[in-house]
Formats: C-alpha cells, structure tokens, sequence
C-alpha cells in the first residue's frame, strides 16, 4: 500500500514552493485581484534567443572546455569530462530500491508494447507490369535523448524517448541530463539507472541547450570514447531554453516539430489537500521564473 503523507498540500507546497491563496469569502476587484495574483514574467523565445546563440558559439569553437564552464555555472559542478562511466550506470541499477525498479519494468513494459503497435509496416503497391511503388521505413542511424533535471527526477522521459527509439530500430542512441552537485557530478542515480534497464550505455551529464548543441554538432576528443558523435534526431522535454536550442539547430539535426511552450497553470480548489497532486503532476515542465503556481 502506497503511504501518502498527511498534509499533501503542505508537502507539494514545501517541495516546489507552491503559493497558496485562499479566497473564500472574500470580494475583490479585478485589480485587487491581481495585485494577490501576480503573472510573472515568462521568458519569450525572442529572450532566450541569444543567450542560446552564445551557447551554440561557445560548444562549437571550445567543447568540452565549454561545457564545462556551464557544468560549474549552471549547476555548480566542477566537470573534467561529461561522459557517465558504464560503472556508475551499474552501481545505479544494483542500488535502485527494488519497488521503483519494479514500476519501471512494467512502465517499460506497457510502452514498448504500445511502440511495437505503432511501428508501420512497409508497403508494396504493383500499379501494373513491373511496375511497384513501395513505401519502406527506415530507422535514423543515431539519436540524442535528452531527459530534464532541474526541478525534478524524469526516469518517465527516458522510458518514453528510449522506447521508441529501440523499437524503430534506432542502432545508436545517445542520452544526456544535467548533472546534480548532489551525485557527483552525474545525473540523478534514477535517471542512469532507467538507461541502464534500457541497455543505453552512452550517457553524458549535460544540462540544457548545451547538451542540445553538444549534440547536434557533436565534440571530437582525443579518443573515440572521449568525442560526442553528432546524432540524426535529438528528442526529449525541456525548458525554453532547450526548446530555442532545438528550434535553432533544425536543418543540422531534426528534431520535434513542436515545442512545448512555457504555462502558467491557475487552479481554483474547494479541496486543495485533495487535488494537490494533480497540481503537482502538472509542474513537470517548467514552472514560472519565481517557481511558483498559484
């Protein structure tokens, strides 16, 4: 039996610093309304722009030296190299809690039957004597999946960009999240131990519209083993900056069509203690500047 605690809407407001406000019983105007509901102010694309620009100008000349400024920048972490050993994938998996380990199989179980059903089947249509159209469905050669990480652990963003990529029989697959100051350097232990399920091997920690650029271009090394391949698609969620880093990329490297762009969800609730994790739920991409939802 799951145990939830007992005050989930404390808890939710504890941990993503939700502003709650508690109308009841009062009448305001629409400008007392607002000065208790403040819209804060979302970074635009057009914003964001050129601070992405100059991330693509930094990893491009200066690589892995780049990235590394913006591990210890971004995310306070001193980086000598972003790849993830295969032995801190291995130590993730064997300390993964048995219960969470247990509900990602069966996560990753559910999807890749769903993506086994989405996969078309090739097509060969005769229009008369030796003449056939056919339609054929080829996997991309190599892919980057990039898994968020600066609010909270995403092990579902792995499952649901790894899944289909294994089934359309993608034969090289790429993964990067940021790293936590609190692991070492390394992306969150979850995260390397989803990809260590999947059998993805070739994880980086890297964060943001870098890892987009890291890539799309790619970073020679000194070895093989030390060089970041560039990809034919890069996929996965992120916050405005890594949508502007995919945006900005396209032509080089495809990509989603589709952007998820940045909300501002409002709830009005009888019951708050009831329908704070919902609330929560919806707070997986990215919340506003001030890490509120009111």
């Amino acid at each position: 039996m799951t145990n939830f605690p007992e005050n989930p809407a404390e808890t939710a407001a504890q941990s993503l610093d939700f502003h709650r406000i508690d109308l009841r019983g009062r009448s305001l105007t629409l400008a007392e309304l607002r000065a208790v509901v403040p819209r804060a102010k979302h970074q635009t694309m057009a914003d964001a722009e050129q601070k992405v620009l100059d991330i693509i100008a930094a990893v491009r000349s200066r690589g892995f030296e780049a990235l590394g400024e913006f591990a210890l920048a971004f995310d306070g972490v001193e980086q000598s190299h972003p790849r993830v050993p295969a032995a801190a994938l291995a130590e993730a998996l064997e300390n993964l809690d048995p219960s969470v380990r247990a509900a990602l199989e069966e996560s990753i179980r559910r999807a890749r039957r769903f993506a086994d059903g989405q996969r078309p089947a090739n097509v060969d249509v005769e229009l008369g004597d030796g003449a056939v159209v056919s339609q054929n469905w080829v996997p991309v050669g190599r892919v980057g999946l990039y898994v968020p990480g600066g609010l909270a652990v995403y092990p579902s963003s792995v499952i649901m960009n790894v899944v289909p990529a294994l089934a359309a029989g993608v034969a090289s697959i790429a993964l990067a999240s940021p790293p936590q100051k609190d692991f070492g350097g390394l992306p969150h232990p979850t995260i390397l131990a989803a990809a260590a399920l999947l059998g993805i091997d070739e994880v980086y920690a890297i964060g943001g519209a870098q890892a987009i650029v890291s890539f799309a271009y790619g970073i020679p090394g000194a070895a093989d083993d030390q060089a970041i391949e560039p990809v034919d698609v890069v996929t996965g969620p992120g916050n405005i900056f890594v949508a502007t880093a995919k945006r900005l990329v396209k032509g080089v490297v495809g990509s989603t069509p589709r952007p998820a762009p940045p909300r501002s969800p409002f709830w009005l609730m009888l019951r708050p203690v009831r329908r704070s994790w919902p609330l929560t739920s919806s707070a997986r991409q990215s919340t506003t500047p001030r890490r509120r939802l009111s």
